[in-house]
């Protein structure tokens, strides 16, 4: 019985061993393929700004320590064409949001707030749609309705170039959403534990070579920063068709995709920064919040990868003391040895990251512990998504939506 136990625990850590060397393979191949965002050759001295649009929309709940940050840095921004705004609509947030936008804009013309007010009774509204749609309703009232819509999440943190580089690709590719994935930053122990697995997990689970390829029915953008031309977000129909949809940024890129528009995805490391969350709280929120939706509701799929995630994170690391404890006793080496190995390609994993993405090695050795909060992530996942009990974001319910009058606008 012993001897089978052992056989048992040195295939799992074999296992480990051979899964990781695929993960490590696989996003090689698929990273060093994929498309980033570059520019488009220089202008010439004195060639004139793009005779076009551009209105950036930040939808904001109860964002008081990103929003200030965020609008100094649009402001700051190089222009991206002739005419371009900056709006920032409050989801009645109880923070402050508003005021401090405005603070940090310091009179700048460019900027407006805007309160969105409750959603409408009878409506189910999720996440950041409504403040969205809230936005666009606003802008298409206007004159002169922008060419381009960029909408841009509070957490987000671009560089001077970041908008002039998005728009310019965009026009210059012909596309209709482009959608660029920044750069993770991590600031509480939490984020280093979870996030460069789940970085891993998306940019195997959703290759950006296949999301770009428009014979590929696979679609993907990020959610953080989505730039439409107006005719395909109004073909669509914008966040309102999606009002219902928790993982709007992946529903509007199906929607592109399905009518034959063009959709580009690019890595913009160099550009864009991004933190998600603040403290495990908000994190466990946020993935459980996405985990079983993130795999079109398949339950099996949903528990079966996090089962792996566990398998190749957290199983070298505990079966790692009773290799040494085997080795030790009957000299035989050859599980310690597969924990070892398997643990040094994390290890490789994060060296990799490091390389390609600038992500530091901060806590990589806490693998295990981040592999376990993923595996309880999971089932949590599956339960409120089902169920409706404790499925909310930022404390709202996502299963059911606020309602009451729509208060006016200001």
């Amino acid at each position: 019985m012993t001897d089978l136990l052992l056989l048992l625990a040195l295939a799992l850590a074999l296992v480990a061993c051979g899964g990781l060397a695929v993960m490590l393979l696989a996003l090689q191949r698929l990273i060093s393929r994929a498309p980033r965002l570059e520019a488009q050759g220089q202008a010439p001295p004195g060639t004139s700004l793009p005779d076009i649009s551009l209105s950036v929309v930040v939808p904001a709940y109860n964002e008081a320590d990103n929003i200030a940050e965020l609008v100094k840095a649009l402001l700051a921004s190089k222009p991206p064409c002739r005419t371009w705004s900056l709006l920032v609509v409050d989801d009645d947030s109880s923070d402050g949001t508003a005021a401090l936008a405005r603070e940090a804009a310091a009179g700048d013309p460019r900027l407006q707030v805007l309160a969105a007010g409750p959603r409408p009774a009878g409506e189910r509204w999720v996440g950041k749609n409504w403040a969205c749609d809230v936005g666009w309703r606003h802008l298409q009232g206007q004159p002169s309705p922008p060419d381009w819509l960029l909408f841009i999440d509070a957490d987000l943190r671009p560089a001077v170039d970041a908008l002039p580089l998005a728009l310019a690709d965009a026009i210059h590719s012909g596309a209709d959403l482009l959608s660029l994935a920044p750069q993770l930053r991590c600031g509480c122990l939490a984020e280093w534990l979870v996030q460069p697995i789940i970085a891993s997990l998306l940019g195997l689970g959703f290759p950006i070579e296949r999301a770009n390829d428009p014979n590929d029915s696979l679609a993907f953008a990020a959610g953080p920063f989505m730039l439409f031309r107006r005719s395909a977000y109004v073909a669509v129909g914008g966040h309102r068709a999606v009002a219902g949809d928790v993982v709007e940024d992946l529903a509007l890129a199906r929607a592109i995709k399905g009518r034959g528009l063009r959709l580009r995805y690019l890595l913009a490391t160099d550009c864009l920064s991004l933190r998600m969350y603040r403290d495990f709280a908000a994190l466990w929120e946020g993935w459980s919040k996405n985990w079983l939706l993130g795999l079109d509701r398949d339950v099996v799929r949903a528990l079966a990868a996090a089962a792996l995630v566990v398998e190749l994170f957290t199983v070298p690391w505990l079966l790692a003391p009773l290799g040494l404890a085997v080795w030790q006793l009957i000299g035989a080496p050859w599980l310690l040895l597969a924990c070892l190995g398997a643990i040094a390609l994390q290890l490789a994993l994060r060296l990799w990251s490091r390389q390609h993405f600038g992500l530091p090695l901060t806590h990589w050795w806490l693998a295990g512990l981040g592999g376990l909060i993923i595996g309880a992530i999971a089932p949590v996942s599956v339960w409120r998504t089902l169920t409706g009990r404790g499925w909310t974001w930022r404390g709202r319910s996502l299963a059911t939506a606020p309602q009451g009058p729509v208060r006016a606008q200001s």
